[in-house]
């Protein structure tokens, strides 16, 4: 493995939000996973909570686009943190830092944290 083929996990996880499928992404996330999103309040804990978020934040069309990305590689665990920009169907766009955590799990990896919240300026 090497930051190639972490960083490509960014891509796949875009593309599947641009499907418009809150199950797609949710199935790029392990069944424990813990998602702190960037509009909503609520930690989302399992893929029944996550996928709530998901039904909202795609109805609204986000199209993500990292400005800056710092991949890290342990063993069966990899993090890519740094900066991210959403622009959605209505010309709206937020900048957000971002954390994933990824798992290895024997056949690919998994999102098992994502932490995305919104730049304070």
């Amino acid at each position: 493995m090497d930051k190639g083929e972490i960083t490509a996990l960014f891509d796949q996880w875009n593309s599947a939000l641009q499907t418009g499928e809150p199950k797609k992404v949710v199935s790029l996330y392990a069944t424990n996973a813990i998602l702190l999103p960037t509009v909503s309040n609520q930690v989302r804990h399992n893929h029944d909570e996550i996928e709530d978020y998901f039904v909202n934040f795609l109805a609204k069309g986000p199209q993500g686009e990292i400005d800056e990305s710092n991949v890290r590689i342990f063993d069966d665990l990899s993090i890519n943190s740094g900066v991210y920009t959403f622009t959605f169907n209505d010309g709206a766009k937020v900048q957000a830092r971002f954390t994933f955590v990824y798992r290895w799990n024997g056949k690919r990896w998994l999102i098992i944290e994502h932490h995305s919240s919104a730049m304070p300026e």
